[in-house]
């Protein structure tokens, strides 16, 4: 079992950033790949990016691909986004999850890849 924590949303201003953080207890953290998604109002869940094992390896949605950033850091049990040049557009509820699974770049987007959600935190992007 892992449990997943996020933080670091809030209210911030077009063009500007935010870095989210996802702390994990439990199990090894080392093992997950961890990704990042997120869930406006009344829109679907959407894959937001992912960071493999290692971190040897990264993946973004093309709508926040060179303004966000995903890392990890073992030591810390923790996994960031790093996100700027914000928009409304990324307004939403932010999410963690870890998959314990191989990495597979063609099941990263998906549901299901994931055994383990944090709550979320939320990013507000308004003037």
């Amino acid at each position: 079992q892992v449990q997943l924590e996020e933080s670091g949303g809030g209210l911030v201003q077009p063009g500007g950033s935010l870095r989210l953080s996802c702390t994990a207890a439990g199990r090894r953290f080392s093992n997950y790949n961890l990704g990042w998604w997120r869930q406006a109002p009344g829109k679907e869940r959407e894959f937001v990016a992912l960071i493999s094992r290692g971190g040897t390896r990264t993946i973004y949605a093309p709508s926040v691909k060179g303004r966000f950033t995903i890392s990890r850091d073992d030591t810390e049990s923790t996994a960031y986004l790093e996100m700027n040049y914000l928009n409304t557009e990324d307004t939403a509820l932010y999410t963690c999850g870890a998959c314990a699974r191989p990495y597979n770049v063609n099941y990263v987007d998906r549901l299901e890849y994931y055994d383990y959600w944090g709550l979320g935190t939320q990013v507000t992007v308004s003037s």
